[in-house]
């Protein structure tokens, strides 16, 4: 079996500087897939001009956003900063959706930190017109251990509407075993496993049926330090839009969204400030396009090129990826 893993590329610059030349895109350039018609952007979010390139005439029904939760790749700002460059992109994205739209955003709760930036970025998005839908816990196999705290396994993901944006129940795998809780329907008593339209249990705002993506999983994108579950995407997507309808993303890192609405039959815009990751987001698309596979299990995008290098300093980072899988 392949073991070749690469290091969280934002803790490795000896391999991220090798990697900067196999990418296609430059800041400023946008990639279109020939295929499906998605949109790979090396844009900046808070830019107007740049996403309005990346648009065109066109407006979109979903955005699902998973901005990097106040410690960019190379760069940290503080609360008060990250919260008005929160605001800048949300602002755009606002320019960008129907009449009819939905908004969903991934954010953290850090409980050594106040619980940042999760609830002041929900103060200030109370000043924007998008109305607060839920507030979804998607729970961690693999969570922050401690022995003198409750250990973190919660990633919190905030839902967002603007109108009166079209919804659709999604269903979990897990079959109903709860009886009980009659209900009067038609002059009938029916339980609650007579009632349900479903074998199986609908998804609600604790998501505890998706998997956390490790190195062992088909979908794993080695390299990246953020990456979200298929299964989360794409039922967000089938819930919030349909066949067809465009989705953006503002922040591809591993390019989840994107394959996610080419799984589901969506088309997808989306950005990255980062040349790396938007090759790594065009990468992912172009192999399952030509294999299937939604990932790199035990290895990575870059491993052709990386391949008998002989620099030390890669060499040693690669070799600390090693014992870290």
């Amino acid at each position: 079996m392949i073991n070749n893993p690469l290091p969280r590329l934002d803790r490795a610059p000896a391999i991220y500087a090798k990697l900067v030349p196999f990418c296609r895109l430059k800041p400023g350039e946008i990639w279109q897939d020939p295929l499906s018609g998605h949109r790979v952007g090396c844009l900046n979010a808070t830019s107007p001009t740049q996403i309005a390139r990346l648009m065109g005439q066109e407006t979109a029904r979903l955005a699902v956003h998973d901005p990097p939760y106040n410690l960019a790749a190379f760069e940290f700002r503080t609360l008060d900063q990250y919260i008005e460059w929160c605001r800048e992109w949300i602002e755009i994205t606002r320019g960008y959706l129907d009449q009819d739209s939905s908004l969903y955003l991934w954010l953290g709760a850090d409980q050594t930190a106040d619980f940042q930036p999760l609830p002041d970025v929900m103060v200030m998005m109370r000043r924007t017109p998008f109305q607060a839908r839920s507030f979804i816990t998607m729970r961690n196999q693999r969570g922050y251990g401690t022995q003198t705290n409750w250990m973190a396994v919660r990633q919190e993901l905030l839902y967002y509407t603007l109108g009166n944006p079209p919804f659709q129940p999604q269903y979990t795998e897990i079959p109903k075993t709860l009886g009980g809780y009659y209900k009067k329907i038609d002059d009938e008593f029916k339980g609650n496993l007579e009632r349900g339209l479903s074998p199986t249990i609908r998804a609600g705002n604790v998501w505890f049926d998706v998997q956390q993506v490790f190195y062992r999983m088909e979908e794993n994108v080695n390299g990246c330090y953020a990456q979200k579950p298929l299964k989360a995407i794409e039922r967000i997507l089938q819930a919030s839009s349909k066949p067809g309808e465009l989705v953006l993303d503002f922040f591809a890192h591993s390019g989840t969204t994107l394959l996610a609405a080419e799984r589901t039959g969506r088309r997808c815009f989306t950005v990255d400030l980062d040349p790396v990751y938007c090759e790594i987001t065009i990468r992912r698309l172009e192999r399952f396009h030509a294999t299937g596979k939604t990932g790199w299990q035990n290895d990575h995008p870059f491993s052709a090129e990386l391949a008998g290098v002989k620099d030390p300093a890669i060499t040693a980072e690669l070799a600390y990826a090693e014992q870290e899988a």
